[in-house]
Parts: C-alpha cells; sequence; structure tokens
C-alpha cells in the first residue's frame, strides 16, 4: 500500500490521485494514519458493504429462516469440542 504524508499530498495532488485510483493511500500527518484516499470504485464498495450491515433483530421471519437453514460447508466446519475450557488459560493469547 501507498503511504505519504499530508504536506506530499498537498504538493503532488495528481500523483496521489492518480494511485489512489490503483489501490488505497494511506495519508499520515506528523507520522500518523489520519485518513485514506480511495478510488470512487472502492469507496462506493466500501460503502454499499456498510450499508448492508444490519441488526439480527431487523430481519425478517423469512430471513431468520433462511440463516436458520443455512449449512457450513464440511471444509469450513468447525469442532467446538475442541475448545479449552473457560477459565483454563488457554485461547485466545495464550
Amino acid at each position: 500500500m501507498n503511504s505519504a504524508a499530508a504536506s506530499d499530498v498537498q504538493k503532488n495532488f495528481g500523483l496521489w490521485h492518480d494511485r489512489a485510483m490503483q489501490e488505497p493511500v494511506q495519508i499520515t500527518k506528523s507520522g500518523r494514519e489520519t485518513v485514506y484516499m480511495v478510488s470512487a470504485e472502492t469507496f462506493h464498495e466500501l460503502w454499499a458493504s456498510y450499508r448492508r450491515a444490519a441488526l439480527t433483530r431487523e430481519l425478517s421471519d423469512g430471513e431468520m429462516a433462511l440463516l436458520n437453514q443455512a449449512k457450513v460447508p464440511a471444509e469450513h466446519d468447525y469442532d467446538y469440542d475442541e475448545d479449552p475450557e473457560p477459565g483454563s488459560g488457554q485461547g485466545m493469547g495464550q
């Protein structure tokens, strides 16, 4: 991913604009990331994804029925018996 200081983006906007058309550009100020410059296509994809997110309580009965009928493909199935017991000190970050 490309990264640029805000001052450089200000001085060379056309260059960074063209790069953002290819991939997101991280823009930093005082050495810290502050914003990203992305193409309009990437923005619209992200925005559409954001707007599709919803709470389960907002789903219709039909949508909930479809979720309840869904099956996990065998290659992605998960065996919960392999999980460590709560409080055993094993698991995330251990």
